[in-house]
């Protein structure tokens, strides 16, 4: 039964934040608003829609270890697991990811360590400041942008489907995240692993599929620049928005589980992946050693959890 609910969590969240965005973006472009607010405010938070329900459900229902280890998770897969997929199927040149992104998923690896390692719980404080550091990495995004026209309206949208579209993802999302954080627990519990490691794991990357899918149909398009970003803009409004949010919503304790090695496999990542983006390519060996590393971060998880 709680593989069922993960399931049906799964299958809503995706579904949910697809419908969600679709709306986001309908909405966004009948008020007329510029490119730069769609792509990096609509959709931005759009997407990460799933893991931000998911986090902050695990939170109210007692389960740290899913909320923290969600945003964790996904970080290390969407550097190890999806830009390594994107890599092998299609090298990536590292002149895709701008300066300040590269700057940016350090900043935010850097603060997200550092709010959950100074003390028992990620608090409202630390709310405060990784939504300020979130509110300047968006208005740096807006700012950089040289488009600045408005985007044309949706044909064929009218505001009664943009509307359901907006609810109906909303509450697919709000569903989802409660089937998916009490089948998490669920099987944590009936098989005596840590929920940590199941937030790490199968929560991370299945609220990561959304990023994953981008990223598979983006490198077989040959777009790295989209595949590329699509990595770097997730991980940073992971950490920032989404651990953010959910602090500054109800505070997380920091479950005792989580080891040293998960925080320095975050920062590890971040850092492999900065420093092949300074040699100046991701190619498929790379993209190959990405995957292997995931693997075997994986296989320790099994063996400890």
């Amino acid at each position: 039964m709680n593989a069922v609910m993960m399931v049906a969590g799964l299958v809503l969240l995706l579904g949910g934040g697809e419908t969600l965005v679709r709306g986001a973006v309908a909405f966004a472009t009948r008020m007329r608003l510029p490119m730069a607010v769609v792509g990096a405010v609509v959709l931005g938070f759009g997407t990460s829609m799933p893991e931000l329900l998911t986090s902050v459900s695990a939170a109210f229902a007692g389960a740290p270890g899913i909320a923290i280890g969600n945003v964790m998770g996904s970080n290390v897969a969407n550097i190890l697991l999806i830009l390594g997929v994107a890599a092998v199927i299609a090298p990536m040149r590292a002149d895709a990811a701008p300066n300040e992104d590269r700057i940016w998923l350090a900043i935010a690896t850097v603060l997200g360590i550092g709010v959950i390692v100074q003390g028992a719980a990620v608090g409202r404080i630390d709310a405060t400041l990784l939504l300020i550091a979130l509110a300047i990495y968006v208005w740096r995004a807006l700012n950089r942008d040289d488009v600045s026209e408005a985007v044309e309206p949706i044909e064929g949208m009218g505001t009664g489907r943009m509307t359901l579209l907006l609810l109906g993802g909303l509450l697919a999302l709000i569903g989802g995240a409660w089937l998916l954080v009490e089948g998490a627990v669920g099987i944590a519990t009936a098989l005596g692993v840590s929920e940590t490691v199941i937030g790490l794991t199968i929560v991370a990357v299945g609220t990561s599929l959304p990023e994953l899918a981008t990223s598979f149909a983006a490198a077989r398009k040959g777009e790295s620049e989209l595949a590329l970003g699509n990595v770097l803009g997730s991980n940073v409004f992971n950490i920032l928005a989404i651990l953010g949010l959910t602090a500054a919503i109800v505070p997380i304790p920091v479950p005792a589980d989580l080891s040293v090695v998960d925080l320095a496999v975050v920062a590890a990542a971040a850092a492999a992946l900065l420093f092949v983006l300074f040699l100046g390519r991701i190619g498929r060996g790379v993209g190959s050693l990405f995957l292997l590393a995931y693997a075997a971060y994986v296989g320790w998880l099994a063996l400890v959890g």
